[in-house]
């Protein structure tokens, strides 16, 4: 595609519509659709994941990118005309973090993948300007870490408190389109986008051949759907707590929100019991329902100096258990953080798996993709103070290893000092911290 803009111009239609957005906060904007042209798309396809699982019309992204330009250019007429008509999402179960049940993933087609990147390249600068810094979950330059480290300096800042540890029971599956269709159309009003978004939430999944279509939910694993989920809980959460509810607090208090996950931390006990009592009646307006076992009020408070009275509580944020422990050289306490065991079981659990399956691997193939894997948990759950956890993460992989190389024949079976010596020649990384030099923001206390 010669001749065609670089991504910098992309970028600079971009901050064009941040601008607009920051001076019209309280307009909605109703054009933008002409700024996804080929170059824009073009853009949106380097952005789009390459290595993904197929939809349902099973084509790769190497067979899409075979003939890319003419594939764009027939998606951009089709997309700005009406007649592009999206596909139902594939869609697949994925273990919880409980081990017991399944969380249901959708896949879409290459081509919708790249056409929803496009459009959420067009929202995301103008609903960027609207989100408040409470949230963090699939926003540019904001991560799981980054929520991680501004809980704990909530936490440290307040020495603990009063912590509601919420669970929204099957929020994308229960997400309502029309809200979400009058949140869009506040700030949106473009009529391709507002088409596009439409069809997508009409498209269904296909699960056991049938297409199965609602008026609620928009599937896990759809490239704009986490932009749409943020939207809704803006409005849900963010907005209703920075606006009404923070003013009224008569202590500290802090919200933290990555995605669906949220926790809120209140100095005053009094304080966390009356958002408790309102909270689900909040959700309840917008079609969401809180799960009752799961939402609970932490005492979460220094313990005292000789290890009596109430004992403190514990909770598990974005795969962590934060609790209360004494440092090792003065015996303080403070803060602290640790692998969720539902976490720490599914990870190993899925690894065993792998071994299990890809045994008879060479050697050196099965190191290489163990590597991988444990680099991956590694850069997670390597947070200051977990250093235990990912010690015996790699121990607990080291012992499961021997054990599927010793069945790999019916000979003797591979003692610790062969299994040491094979691990010189094929090494696995070694269990440490990576180094992290986290920025973030933290919502005013």
């Amino acid at each position: 595609m010669s001749g065609v803009p670089t991504p910098g111009s992309v970028s600079t239609k971009q901050a064009r519509i941040a601008n607009l957005a920051r001076q019209m906060p309280e307009t909605a904007i109703s054009s933008l659709s002409h700024h996804m042209d080929q170059a824009w798309l073009l853009e949106a396809h380097r952005r789009t994941r390459k290595d993904g699982a197929t939809g349902i019309d099973r084509q790769t992204s190497e067979e899409y990118a075979a003939n890319l330009s003419e594939n764009l250019r027939s998606l951009e007429g089709r997309a700005k005309s009406g007649t592009y008509r999206a596909p139902a999402v594939r869609r697949v179960h994925i273990p919880k973090g409980d081990g017991k049940t399944t969380r249901p993933l959708g896949i879409p087609t290459c081509e919708d993948k790249v056409l929803q990147r496009a459009v959420m390249m067009l929202l995301e600068p103008i609903y960027e300007q609207d989100f408040y810094d409470c949230s963090y979950g699939f926003r540019p330059r904001r991560s799981a870490h980054h929520a991680l480290e501004a809980l704990m300096q909530g936490l440290n800042e307040m020495d603990g408190g009063w912590v509601l540890d919420v669970d929204v029971r099957s929020f994308f599956d229960e997400l309502d389109h029309q809200k979400l269709r009058d949140l869009l159309c506040q700030r949106v009003v473009d009529g391709v986008v507002v088409r596009l978004i439409g069809k997508w939430l009409r498209a269904g999944v296909l699960e056991g051949g049938v297409v199965h279509r609602t008026d609620r939910g928009t599937p896990q694993g759809g490239v704009i759907s986490p932009l749409l989920a943020n939207i809704y809980l803006h409005e849900v959460l963010d907005k209703w707590w920075m606006t009404e509810v923070l003013p009224r607090m008569t202590g500290r208090a802090f919200l933290v929100r990555h995605a669906d996950d949220f926790v809120i931390v209140f100095s005053e006990r009094q304080d966390a019991l009356r958002v408790q009592e309102v909270l689900a009646r909040r959700f309840g307006r917008f079609g969401l329902r809180l799960h009752p076992e799961k939402t609970r009020l932490v005492a979460f408070r220094r313990p005292s100096r000789d290890g009596g009275g109430p004992r403190s509580g514990s909770f598990d944020f974005l795969g962590f258990t934060h609790y209360w422990g004494r440092s090792r050289r003065q015996g303080q306490w403070n803060i602290r953080r640790k692998t969720a065991k539902s976490r720490f079981s599914r990870a190993l659990k899925g690894i065993n798996q792998w071994m299990r399956r890809w045994r008879h691997l060479p050697v050196k193939d099965q190191a290489r993709v163990l590597g991988s894997k444990l680099r991956g948990h590694f850069n997670y759950y390597g947070l200051p103070g977990n250093s235990r956890a990912i010690n015996r993460f790699h121990y607990e992989v080291r012992c499961r290893w021997r054990k599927w190389l010793s069945r790999r024949s019916q000979r003797a079976r591979l003692t610790w000092e062969k299994f040491n010596r094979l691990l010189k020649y094929h090494p696995l990384p070694p269990a440490r911290l990576p180094p992290r030099p986290v920025q973030y923001r933290l919502a005013k206390l």
